[in-house]
């Protein structure tokens, strides 16, 4: 169960809700986030929801039977929003579009890139300056250095960031330069890191595990949202199969069943999911009808030169050409929603 509490609730009160939750078989654990506080009940005994519901300091009580509670569109209908200022979202019945390099590689990239997105009113930067690589021998990111340089660019342009995040010592140094921090594949059962990214004040998007489930990835989402950090993103980017013809499946029936499932937004990458650059604008397009609230694919003014991932990046000519789709797409995407 999700107990709501309401505001100014004296603790002489949550300490008697806390012990009548106990006493009908319920383990209770506080969460306080920054948006509200509540108390998380596990148990599997039967019980008059009324009997808890009219106690003091109550602002509502939901039944939640899935594993992932908070996360759960089974008590908050209302799908969540994330403000990340200056008039920009990430949201349900908006499509935020991200793009941006692979690897922040030098200051001259990041303008040139900035400029791009400015061309084409996309208002959120996608990079990394921390690079989990395959290879020890592969490019591994400019760093904090990178990031300070990107951030003071990118804010002369009223553009946001988003990137990377590989390990708990990173968050505090990263935080005043980031927008979004963003999970990674490889660590999306980091659980070590998603409990301390509950304790930040900024978004958090979390991609899918390389192998992981739907189930998998809500569940990280829970263990941010349940330290504290309700400004979650989901994020699809395609999952490892036993086809070879691509570099994954990128798996469009997750987005409709998150849409169902949870109140989070949902975003999709084309890009990794695929990683064939002729691919990537038909499956954005296809991400986009298939509900979600944004795209982020990779972008480089000449791909071929890329540190990484070059072979599944656009050219800035080609991601022009894709923002607008985008748009159409969405646009067209609205006009079915109102039949």
């Amino acid at each position: 169960m999700i107990i709501q509490l309401k505001q100014g609730i004296s603790e002489k009160e949550k300490s008697a809700l806390i012990d009548e939750v106990n006493g009908i078989g319920y383990k209770i654990t506080e969460v306080k986030t920054q948006l509200g506080d509540y108390l998380i009940g596990i148990g599997k005994a039967d019980f008059d929801i009324r009997r808890i519901g009219k106690k003091a300091g109550i602002a509502d009580i939901h039944i939640v039977s899935d594993e992932y509670k908070l996360v759960s569109k089974k008590w908050k209908v209302k799908p969540t929003s994330i403000d990340l200022g200056d008039g920009i979202f990430v949201k349900d019945g908006d499509m935020a579009i991200m793009a941006g390099p692979c690897s922040i590689e030098s200051e001259d990239q990041i303008r040139k890139v900035i400029n791009h997105l400015k061309e084409n009113d996309i208002k959120l930067m996608r990079g990394g300056v921390f690079k989990p690589r395959s290879s020890p021998y592969a490019f591994r990111g400019l760093g904090l250095d990178g990031l300070k340089l990107w951030y003071e660019l990118a804010q002369e342009a009223g553009i946001k960031i988003v990137t990377e995040v590989m390990q708990v010592s990173q968050i505090e140094e990263m935080y005043p330069y980031v927008d979004i921090y963003q999970v990674g594949a490889r660590n999306t059962q980091n659980f070590n890191l998603l409990d301390e990214l509950g304790k930040v004040d900024k978004a958090v998007m979390i991609k899918r595990g390389i192998s992981g489930t739907i189930e998998e990835l809500l569940q990280s989402a829970e263990y941010v949202f349940s330290g504290g950090n309700e400004k979650l993103i989901l994020c699809e980017r395609g999952i490892r199969t036993y086809e070879k013809a691509s570099r994954n499946t990128l798996d469009l029936n997750a987005v409709p069943i998150l849409k169902a499932k949870s109140h989070l937004p949902v975003v999709v990458d084309p890009s990794h999911g695929i990683g064939i650059r002729a691919y990537v604008p038909q499956m954005a397009l296809a991400g986009v009808m298939s509900g979600a609230d944004g795209i982020i694919y990779e972008a480089h003014e000449v791909p071929d030169k890329a540190y990484s991932d070059g072979q599944q990046t656009l050219d800035f000519a080609q991601s022009s050409l894709l923002a607008d789709q985008i748009r159409k797409t969405f646009a067209l995407r609205k006009t079915f929603e109102l039949l």
